[in-house]
């Protein structure tokens, strides 16, 4: 990684439209370099664990310190069963966490207790609370660099449904009052849903081999 590199620090993305990101540029144009970039930085934060801790520091730090933007002008319109896609993902929930916590503490906690299989690959502390939260987003993205890939990409996946569940009771109690919210919550569910899939369809590449 260029660490002259300097980056503007983007405008931090809203939780409330975590379901209508978009990547800025053409697929077709950027898919080389996505799947490139995307393949060289898991090798090298690889490598780094064990001969440079501190770089795989800086991988992991990178979305809190400057948004999701440098890498999501090469990994967002990536398809979810690919390497840049499921790492765009993985970014993408931590993201969500690190600025809506409790938000996210709070549907965590809901869908726990009907997803408790998802409950438990995810390997959130017990109570789930903000804290606890973002620490699990820290470890998985950790996982992902230092760890075997497909235990974290399958992490990832577990907590991103628990979420979805509990964002989907949520839009039932809120439908009583505010019809509106409820619909978005609903839709915002469907995307988290959607997110899980996507990343257990990359766990399961990954140990095939075929995930690039």
């Amino acid at each position: 990684m260029n660490q002259s590199r300097k980056f503007h620090r983007p405008a931090m993305i809203d939780p409330q439209e975590f379901d209508q990101l978009q990547g800025g540029v053409d697929p077709a144009a950027s898919s080389e370099l996505a799947h490139s970039s995307a393949a060289a930085l898991v090798a090298q934060a690889r490598q780094a664990a064990s001969d440079d801790p501190e770089l795989v520091e800086r991988l992991v730090s990178l979305v809190e310190n400057e948004g999701v933007e440098p890498v999501a002008t090469l990994w967002a319109n990536a398809p979810g069963d690919s390497l840049p896609g499921a790492l765009w993902r993985v970014y993408l929930l931590r993201e969500w966490v690190r600025r809506d916590p409790d938000t996210v503490a709070e549907r965590y906690r809901l869908g726990m207790r009907r997803q408790e299989v998802a409950h438990v690959v995810a390997g959130a502390a017990q109570p789930p609370g903000p804290q606890e939260m973002s620490q699990l987003a820290d470890s998985v993205l950790s996982g992902v660099f230092t760890g075997e890939l497909d235990v974290a990409l399958e992490r990832a996946a577990a907590f991103a449904r628990v979420v979805s569940t509990g964002a989907a009771i949520d839009a039932d109690w809120i439908e009583l009052t505010r019809p509106a919210a409820a619909r978005r919550v609903t839709r915002r569910a469907g995307s988290l849903l959607g997110v899980a899939e996507d990343l257990e369809q990359a766990a399961i590449r990954w140990r095939a081999g075929t995930l690039a």
